[in-house]
């Protein structure tokens, strides 16, 4: 059984090396053990070796029971810079996320990183990304500089994703109302998850999947409360002329179509995204190498899931094998 960790992050060198050289609006230190921080507006990153050391991670990884990981960046992500720097950045991510994928072809695969607010130059970019390096997706973030995803402005980028039949992962990043959330690291532990239900459900709303219908959805964090309220958002599609606009189904039709990693290490919380979603639409991530990430915490919670074996291997890897044409 190959056990693929699809929620995890790479920072390549040439990407820090090209954030400290500058222009940037990422500001970089170093503490005392030498590990980069990645310091933008409202929050940083500190990269810590498996972050950042691929021959590290190709050891590291397998020694705690994982075969197959997927390389995302992760915040701040090329967004936060001027449109051309981020364009730049974003190329030299993809060209490092392929080079791992090449040297490492049982051990790494990856989905591009974009650069996210400028849409035309995303669409170019996912197209090289995946016509050229052989990436099967791109990670998006959950709103680009407080911009929704839905927004019309990304629908060319959705109209290359739809044509190449892409997968997109939504990971969050600092969420509106961020103002809230200083203390006690609530920006990542709550606003993180509200992020990403709320750009999962606009998507929904505004026709977005029902338009693309090719390009597969993967959320992050099981998907912040998605499962839980997507009761409600039907209710909502009952309720109000707004909500059916643009849909012909209640939006739990299109969210069970949805993919959620199990980056939420409650087993009771998984079994609920199972009955939503069903088990096909469940796969493994360990958001390695966090802090708040546990590749031993996902194995566990996963081991102790009241479903079947066969659909156990699938969470582990059978799902994202088959997402990833792996």
């Amino acid at each position: 059984m190959t056990v693929v960790d699809f929620h995890t992050h790479y920072y390549p060198p040439d990407y820090l090396a090209a954030l400290e050289s500058g222009p940037s609006n990422v500001r970089v230190t170093r503490d005392a053990e030498g590990n980069p921080w990645l310091h933008y507006p409202g929050d940083y990153n500190v990269a810590v070796r498996g972050h950042r050391d691929l021959a590290f991670r190709a050891e590291d990884v397998p020694a705690r029971g994982v075969d197959v990981q997927v390389l995302t960046l992760t915040t701040p992500g090329a967004h936060v810079e001027s449109p051309a720097v981020a364009t730049r950045l974003a190329s030299l991510v993809n060209d490092a996320f392929a080079r791992a994928a090449h040297d490492h072809p049982r051990r790494f695969t990856a989905l591009a990183t974009l650069p996210l607010n400028d849409p035309a130059a995303s669409a170019r970019e996912l197209d090289r990304a995946m016509r050229r390096l052989g990436l099967c997706g791109a990670m998006l973030f959950s709103n680009v500089n407080g911009v929704a995803l839905a927004d019309e402005r990304f629908w060319p980028l959705y109209e290359v994703a739809n044509d190449l039949g892409a997968v997109f992962f939504i990971h969050p990043t600092s969420p509106l109302g961020v103002e809230a959330m200083r203390e006690y690291w609530l920006m990542p532990l709550v606003g993180f998850l509200c992020d990403t239900t709320l750009a999962a459900a606009h998507l929904v709303f505004a026709g977005v999947t029902q338009r693309f219908p090719r390009i597969r959805w993967v959320l992050g964090h099981l998907g912040g409360a998605i499962p839980y309220l997507a009761e409600r958002l039907d209710r909502g599609y009952e309720a109000f002329p707004e909500c059916r606009a643009r849909l012909q189904q209640p939006p739990s039709h299109a969210l069970k179509n949805f993919f959620y990693d199990t980056v939420n290490f409650d087993p009771a919380a998984i079994e609920f995204a199972i009955r939503f979603a069903g088990p096909g639409h469940v796969v493994a991530g360990s958001d390695y190498p966090h802090r708040i990430g546990s590749i031993e915490r996902m194995r566990e919670t996963i081991a102790s899931l009241h479903v079947s074996e066969e659909e156990r291997q699938a969470i582990l890897g059978g799902n994202a094998a088959r997402l990833l044409d792996l």
